[in-house]
């Protein structure tokens, strides 16, 4: 009895022991380095992606750097409640004035300042808004800059700095944020400053180029790695390469090698990037490619870290295990390898293709610190469309927006309401009326009289509640957020249109299905025109479309609030000098959102071909296509349209059967 007491005392000592050694001494993993704090010293990193790595060593083993004393951050002790009123804001929100640039203007400088003066954040007085912008504080002649008169010691501004290369008297900053790209660790102010990406000198100042992947899971012959090298270029290694230094060059020994040159994107799973500030260069160069960055503990921060979730499209490790790096490399699931690429190509397309991305993603980070935490949740920034076309000022929950349904499972509620435009020569449509009103999913009739002559004193009784808008004789009107509209789901309607209740019920189903994307009956297309060297549009029957008009058809609420407040000036301005371009402007506008054409729907042969809307007193229905398609592609920097030949049914159209097996019976006629 003894022996079998002391046995077990034995092992519960043992187990506690062993215990104890797993606690101070766990399984090596790819890292993530924590941040480092001034005046403390820097931990071990916390892990990721467990299940790949396995113990090679012990941490022992590895070689420990002399620990250092950082620097304190400029400007002291500065965050967001400290440095910032953010009473000036509560009125309208964030509001940003622009200095002039003394001197000599660059062109992205002069794109900077128009980009926000046109934007929704703009302000024209210094008085009026919360957030005062300066450029740069370093001049041509590389001295500093004088600081304007409204200084105040640097409340409420922010220094925005596209380039690394900064005016040395960082002093003068006092609580001025900076917007700097590639900012080390030691001297970023995390919830205060934002760290930029550094852009190379050429990079494209709006639309931008598109991402390059275009295959999510690599070929056989694609190389493992690209590695990035000091002059600028990238070297592909094999898939047997065998050791990564922590210069960031793996020693191969077997499998083919290139050098690539700066300009060419690398073409590999996996971009090996050294922790050199230089080398923030190639993180950009990664993402464009859809090769999956691993940053070998880089010494500056991340950009727009503060709200983009790098976990889920780079690979933070530590550049003391070469040899752990590259094996869980070689053993990353194919599932994993998919989901980081893309996530590269989102994240390049919503926040770093162009310089009006990177500068109004600053600003949207500043509005959410002054609207609070619920602004934009986790979701909108890191999930398609992104956070710039997710308008807080809308809503501040996923599933209010069009396109988050399929991912949380749900569906938009089962009503639409009827949005009538009524403009020249301004007829009541009282048949349009009728049909519409008795479709059981018609929650509401509202129309919109734009019309020189006033409205009729009585309407038709309908089953729904009727309500009349003075509209104000401009033809955006049509797509202003009306508080009136009590539904997710808009049919929009001229007077001059005509459908069938069968029409209207089947369209409002196909787009419950479809709620990011317009679903319409009538049709346009675009083509590029050689002779005139630009772009135009049809309205000829032809298979392909890229376009549904506005004068039948259904989309979710959420584009009246981009149009009104996110479409540049310029083109609303354009929608109400041509009235007929509100079609390709709300078609372009959705397409840029989802990068997805709209949906067709069958129309009756017996309806007339609905004629463009007209404004009050326009004599020319149709003005030139490339008067508007042209200026559209030019605000937009790219051709957001995209042609689609997919036209929606119902199930039994024009199948032989009993008339009362068909649900829709106007449009399943034989």
């Amino acid at each position: 009895m003894q022996s079998w007491r002391r046995k077990s005392l034995w092992l519960a000592l043992s187990a506690s022991w062993l215990l104890v050694l797993l606690r101070v001494f766990p399984l090596l993993r790819l890292a993530v380095p924590a941040r480092p704090r001034a005046g403390a010293p820097q931990g071990w990193p916390h892990w990721l992606d467990r299940e790949l790595l396995q113990s090679f060593s012990q941490p022992g083993e590895l070689p420990e750097d002399d620990p250092q004393p950082l620097p304190a951050p400029h400007g002291g002790s500065c965050d967001w409640g400290a440095c910032f009123d953010v009473s000036k804001c509560r009125g309208g929100g964030l509001k940003v004035f622009a200095y002039p640039v003394a001197g000599p203007i660059s062109d992205t400088q002069r794109g900077i300042l128009a980009s926000i003066e046109s934007s929704r954040f703009g302000s024209v007085s210094p008085e009026e808004a919360c957030l005062l912008l300066l450029l740069s504080l370093e001049a041509p002649a590389g001295e500093c800059s004088p600081l304007p008169q409204q200084w105040n010691g640097g409340r409420n501004h922010l220094v925005l700095g596209l380039h690394p290369n900064f005016c040395p008297q960082t002093f003068q900053l006092g609580q001025a944020m900076v917007a700097k790209a590639s900012p080390t660790v030691d001297t970023f102010r995390p919830g205060f400053d934002v760290a930029l990406p550094l852009l190379p000198e050429a990079h494209p100042w709006r639309g931008g180029a598109p991402g390059q992947l275009g295959q999510h899971s690599p070929h056989p012959g694609v190389p493992l790695l690209a590695l990035a090298e000091e002059r600028g270029g990238w070297r592909t290694a094999g898939t047997e390469s065998s050791a990564c230094p922590r210069d960031g060059h793996c020693e191969q020994d077997h499998g083919p090698e290139q050098t690539h040159p700066g300009a060419t994107l690398p073409n590999a799973t996996f971009c090996l990037i050294p922790a050199h500030q230089p080398d923030a260069l190639h993180f950009l160069q990664a993402l464009q490619a859809g090769c999956i960055p691993v940053l070998l503990s880089p010494r500056w921060e991340l950009p727009f870290s503060e709200v983009i979730d790098w976990t889920k499209a780079a690979i933070v490790a530590d550049e003391r295990l070469p040899f752990q790096v590259l094996a869980a490399l070689q053993k990353m699931p194919p599932t994993r390898v998919l989901a980081l690429r893309q996530q590269t190509q989102f994240l390049w397309d919503a926040y770093f293709s162009s310089v009006e991305k990177v500068i109004h993603t600053t600003l949207e980070i500043i509005q959410d610190r002054i609207f609070g935490a619920p602004a934009h949740p986790s979701l909108l920034w890191n999930s398609p469309p992104g956070a710039l076309l997710a308008l807080p000022t809308f809503s501040t929950s996923p599933s209010d927006f069009p396109f988050y349904h399929l991912q949380r499972g749900s569906r938009p509620a089962g009503r639409f309401s009827a949005l009538i435009w009524v403009g020249a020569p301004g007829q009541p449509p009282l048949k349009l009326i009728q049909a519409v009103a008795g479709s059981q999913h018609c929650a509401q009739i509202l129309v919109l009289w734009s019309s020189e002559k006033p409205p009729p004193s009585r309407w038709p009784k309908t089953a729904v509640p009727l309500t009349v808008l003075a509209g104000q004789r401009k033809a955006s009107d049509r797509f202003f957020p009306h508080r009136a509209l009590s539904t997710d789901a808009i049919l929009s309607l001229d007077a001059q249109s005509s459908l069938t209740t069968s029409e209207v019920d089947f369209a409002f189903v196909v787009w419950q299905s479809f709620p990011e994307r317009m679903v319409g009956f009538l049709t346009w297309s675009h083509f590029w025109d050689e002779a005139r060297g630009g772009w135009g549009h049809t309205a000829e029957k032809a298979n392909e479309f890229s376009m549904v008009l506005t004068s039948a058809a259904f989309y979710h609420r959420y584009y009246h609030t981009l149009f009104t407040h996110s479409l540049p000036k310029a083109l609303r301005t354009l929608a109400d000098e041509a009235p007929s371009c509100v079609a390709i402007l709300m078609n372009s506008l959705v397409a840029a959102v989802t990068k997805l054409p709209p949906i067709k729907v069958p129309y009756g042969k017996q309806h007339l071909e609905a004629s463009p809307p007209l404004a009050p007193g326009d004599p020319d229905p149709q003005p030139p296509a490339q008067d508007c398609i042209n200026q559209m592609v030019a605000e937009f920097g790219y051709m957001p349209l995209v042609s689609s030949r997919l036209r929606l049914d119902p199930v039994l159209f024009k199948d032989p059967v009993s008339v009362l097996r068909k649900k829709y019976r106007s449009l399943e006629k034989p």
